[in-house]
């Protein structure tokens, strides 16, 4: 094992970095999903780059800059570069972000940093990428962390770069990409995540008080929706953390003063009989957590749900997408209308609250599949609904068919927001008319008894009051366009 490098005052070998927001908006990036603008106003937490600095931090100096949580401004930013003149930068690049995300690598080379991205968009699209930014010297395609440690070895030991898997680099005026890396088939052969290298009291989300943090339980997911970016990444094959790891990392985390978790899983309950030996075991061990994940309508019963429930599990996040069978069945997305109202309603009467996003404008979508939507969101169980509006990113099906159809009105991949934009143009639906029946869609299914009240049972706090003040005027801004 090569010795860590020695590092003078307070330079750094490496930075991990969620660049500043656009616009000092919040930004959710994530090495596995879109970019997106959060209108709820969460913070998530850089549990991603705190993994990549858990492979490199036996052999370097290493930090993770999270700039959204921080409130860091470009000149805040800029300052940091040159007090701790990191070597190496590793940065998310997020579509709607990119340009954004870009001008951090200018400021790095600007002082002779290494500048390397990661994600979903610099994956699929790796060369335009780097040919548009002559700033950004590496991508790292697919998962991450292997590549990441021998990139960064490789270059120490002044090694041939042709031969990390994964890379994408600059050679003679030459971009070069080299074959993909295999996934990493165990994924308990990671080190635990430098949890204590991010800012745990800065991250939020609606309804909790205190500190949380996100601890993977398994990449990859089986289903083949045809607008979803999870493939990029992880591809369709799901490999699965052991619970002994897992609860390893729960115990880390409270060691830290964190006891609220989500559970970070492309699909949570895809293994039923991990699920519930996980809640035993945290039953078990007295570990005093509240934990939130995501799941599919079909992959869940209600004694897998009595077991998350009483293992402190109080929230599901579901992606239902649509009221209409025909959207759904074109989306490829698996699942009835009756499923996602059984699910719902086993979710509820376990006493778990539910949280459903639905996005406007999939393919086949019309005014009436619109009403088929929103006339479904009201009558579901659910304590928080988002409707996003439609946007085909580069890597899925849909991104495809767009192109293929002519359904495209791309000016700049700013637009490639699901918060704010759509880049759809369909024959019979504009895009000023998805985005108008989004905004619509949320303000039918919000200003209602039922949610209002939920909303009010969540101020328990200070902190949550202030969260939920600014969460809300968000929405309302939103909502009326």
């Amino acid at each position: 094992m090569r010795r860590r490098m020695e590092s003078k005052d307070t330079k750094l070998d490496v930075l991990l970095v969620n660049p500043p927001s656009p616009d000092g908006e919040v930004f959710i990036r994530d090495i596995c999903r879109v970019g997106r603008r959060s209108r709820e106003k969460m913070v998530w937490p850089q549990t991603a780059l705190a993994q990549l600095a858990a492979m490199l931090d036996d052999r370097y100096s290493v930090d993770v800059l999270d700039c959204v949580a921080l409130e860091m401004n470009w000149a805040d930013f800029r300052s940091y570069l040159e007090e701790r003149r990191p070597r190496y930068m590793v940065t998310h690049a997020t579509a709607p972000t990119l340009t954004n995300d870009m001008y951090g690598t200018f400021l790095a080379r600007s002082l002779g940093v290494r500048t390397i991205a990661i994600g979903t968009h610099v994956t699929p699209l790796t060369r335009e990428t780097m040919e548009a930014f002559p700033t950004l010297d590496y991508v790292i395609r697919g998962e991450p962390e292997l590549t990441l440690r021998e990139l960064v070895d490789t270059c120490e030991a002044g090694g041939d770069l042709a031969t990390v898997q994964g890379l994408a680099f600059r050679q003679n005026g030459e971009i070069v990409i080299n074959e993909d890396r295999p996934l990493i088939p165990d994924l308990d052969s990671l080190p635990l995540p430098r949890h204590d290298l991010l800012p745990l009291d800065k991250y939020r989300i609606p309804m909790i008080k205190g500190p949380y943090a996100f601890v993977l339980v398994n990449r990859g997911c089986p289903a083949r929706c045809r607008f979803c970016i999870q493939k990029v990444m992880w591809k369709h094959t799901v490999r699965t953390r052991s619970v002994d790891h897992i609860i390893a990392e729960i115990k880390l985390l409270g060691s830290l003063g964190v006891h609220n978790i989500h559970f970070e899983a492309d699909l949570f309950t895809y293994d039923r009989d991990l699920v519930i030996a996980l809640a035993k075991r945290i039953l078990d061990e007295g570990l005093k957590i509240r934990w939130t994940c995501n799941s599919r309508v079909d992959m869940v019963d209600p004694e897998l749900l009595g077991w998350m429930k009483k293992s402190g599990c109080w929230m599901i996040s579901w992606g239902i997408e649509s009221g209409s069978q025909a959207v759904l069945r074109r989306a490829r997305k698996g699942i009835t209308i009756e499923k996602i109202e059984r699910a719902l309603h086993w979710s509820k009467e376990a006493g778990i609250g539910n949280w459903g996003y639905f996005i406007i404008g999939l393919p086949g979508e019309t005014e009436e599949t619109i009403e088929e939507t929103i006339r479904l969101a009201k009558r579901l169980p659910l304590d928080i609904a988002l409707f996003h509006i439609a946007v085909p990113y580069p890597g899925t099906d849909f991104y495809d068919e767009a192109v293929a159809n002519g359904w495209l009105r791309m000016r700049r991949w700013e637009d490639f927001d699901m918060d704010e934009h759509t880049v759809l143009e369909y024959p019979h639906l504009s895009a000023e008319q998805l985005e108008k029946a989004a905004r619509r869609a949320m303000r039918e299914w919000a200003m209602r008894p039922g949610p209002i009240l939920t909303y009010l049972k969540g101020l328990n706090s200070l902190r949550t009051l202030k969260s939920f003040f600014s969460i809300g005027w968000q929405q309302l801004r939103w909502m009326q366009g």
